[in-house]
């Protein structure tokens, strides 16, 4: 019964959330209400028995990928409205997709049930004697090696291209020159001066 209503409030905050994500007016706001949307999808893997699941939600989206959401749409600073506009004319294309997607998922929904109606039954996800962290370990680093490796690629390029779409080069600002620094010469920084004694500097 708990269980039940876990599930419950966290679906539906999720949903919410969800919606508020392409709602908002704000991106800033839209970025939060993503983490919120993650907390909620971590909290219904720790329902499901996918606890290994639910930490990497958290880690990586939460930790890495939306704090880098909202930090590229802070310093872009992006000019939303105008983006926006012209809004209404893609909303046909947009309706023609969302179709698309309804209908795989029919197609999915009814793949997944058996001739007679009954769900078809499904074989366990891992043994029980391997963690759920080991079993999703070794299936990462065996047979999904390498497109382990390719999704790692492409964050690497979402991270350069993060960095290279918010460095803006402005003219009279002081930068380190590293060559200048480490040929310095003891007679280009030091100069002797003989003091008298009573005198001073100037």
């Amino acid at each position: 019964m708990l269980a039940a209503i876990a599930f419950y409030v966290l679906s539906i905050v999720a949903i919410a959330s969800a919606f508020a994500v392409i709602a908002a007016r704000n991106p800033v706001h839209s970025v939060l209400f993503l983490i919120l949307t993650f907390f909620n999808a971590a909290g219904l893997f720790v329902l499901l028995g996918a606890e290994f699941l639910a930490m990497l939600l958290v880690v990586v989206y939460v930790g890495a990928v939306a704090v880098l959401f909202l930090f590229v749409v802070m310093m872009l600073d992006v000019d939303f409205t105008e983006l926006r506009q012209g809004f209404l004319s893609y909303l046909p294309a947009g309706f023609v997709v969302a179709l698309a997607l309804m209908g795989e998922l029919a197609l999915v929904a009814s793949a997944a049930m058996s001739a007679d109606g009954a769900p078809i039954p499904l074989a366990p996800a891992a043994p029980s004697e391997v963690t759920n962290a080991e079993a999703i370990g070794n299936v990462l680093y065996t047979d999904y090696l390498l497109v382990f490796q390719l999704a790692g690629l492409v964050l690497l390029v979402a991270m350069i291209g993060a960095i290279v779409l918010t460095l803006r080069h402005r003219p009279g600002v002081r930068k380190q020159n590293i060559a200048a620094q480490v040929g310095r010469r003891r007679a280009d920084a030091v100069e002797l001066k003989d003091i008298r004694p009573g005198q001073g500097l100037g």
